[in-house]
């Protein structure tokens, strides 16, 4: 699944969550935690749950952000939304592997009622505390349910006691940890957003440092950072015509019987080729228009 932008949608907003599919994003995030007044949550699951029922978007994914478990509200985000297909839950506040192991068997309880092949609704855990860092390859690997880890900067930063800053040095190791237990159980980590909705020199710097860590692809607030976004995580064109030459390299060199092949002065060894390979695989999904 290519998620290079995900972007958050208050979840009582009727006019952002039936117009979330025309804005560009490969995923939208329909919001009913921090986006929504304690006094509104009732009301904003509903508009979730009937917007999903009968305007669901069908050019991008849908992902449900639900309350955190040490509250009384995540059953009932789950109980309206599940019946109604989204692609993915996201549980705030994840803090280990047993938060998504009680969210995955409840979700399995209502899919069960409702007719729904249990396990066909993915995961997608936001980690934004000091426990759930340290305990991220613990969370990526808690279920099969788990489609990658995110990462919240903002309630993280409260938690550490530090100022956030664009620059982002107080959540460096939060993004390596992130990214390193992701990838160690095959899957994407994504990124927090760049909260400066007017700074788009800033948004273009903070993207390409989260791109160059590892990061898949990075939550956005605004509609007007997803076409940055995008384009930052997002194959260059330099880049796709390396990824060519060197497939066309390896092969050539496999029909001359060479067992080792060089291109542009460089040996090419196997990471290379991987590498290669999931930018020509990145183009064919954009090229098809299919990020999932």
């Amino acid at each position: 699944m290519m998620r290079r932008t995900m972007l958050f949608l208050p979840g009582n907003a009727p006019n952002m969550l039936i117009n979330g599919d025309v804005l560009g994003a490969d995923s939208i995030i329909f919001d009913l935690e921090d986006a929504v007044a304690p006094d509104e949550k009732d009301a904003a699951r509903i508009l979730v749950r009937n917007t999903l029922k009968y305007q669901k978007p069908t050019a991008c994914e849908t992902i449900i952000r639900i309350n955190p478990l040490d509250t009384q509200e995540w059953r009932a985000d789950l109980e309206e939304v599940i019946p109604c297909r989204p692609d993915l839950i996201m549980p705030a506040k994840a803090g280990c592997g047993q938060d998504i192991k009680v969210v995955a068997d409840y979700m399995a309880q209502i899919e069960e009622q409702a007719g729904i092949q249990v396990g066909s609704t993915g995961i997608l855990p936001l980690v934004e505390t000091v426990l759930g860092v340290e305990k991220a390859f613990e969370i990526a690997s808690a279920h099969r349910r788990v489609a990658g880890l995110f990462l919240g900067g903002e309630d993280l930063t409260a938690d550490l006691h530090c100022k956030r800053t664009k620059e982002g040095q107080e959540i460096f190791y939060a993004r390596s940890r992130i990214v390193c237990a992701a990838r160690a159980c095959g899957l994407d980590a994504y990124d927090t957003p760049f909260t400066d909705v007017e700074d788009m020199q800033g948004l273009v710097k903070d993207s390409q440092l989260a791109r160059s860590l590892g990061f898949s692809g990075k939550a956005v607030i605004s509609p007007r950072h997803v076409e940055t976004v995008n384009a930052v995580f997002s194959p260059a064109p330099e880049e796709i015509q390396y990824a060519r030459d060197v497939v066309e390299a390896i092969e050539e060199g496999k029909r001359q019987g060479k067992g080792a092949v060089s291109l542009r002065g460089k040996m090419i060894d196997a990471p290379i080729v991987k590498r290669a390979m999931q930018i020509l695989d990145m183009e064919r999904q954009m090229m098809g228009g299919d990020f999932q």
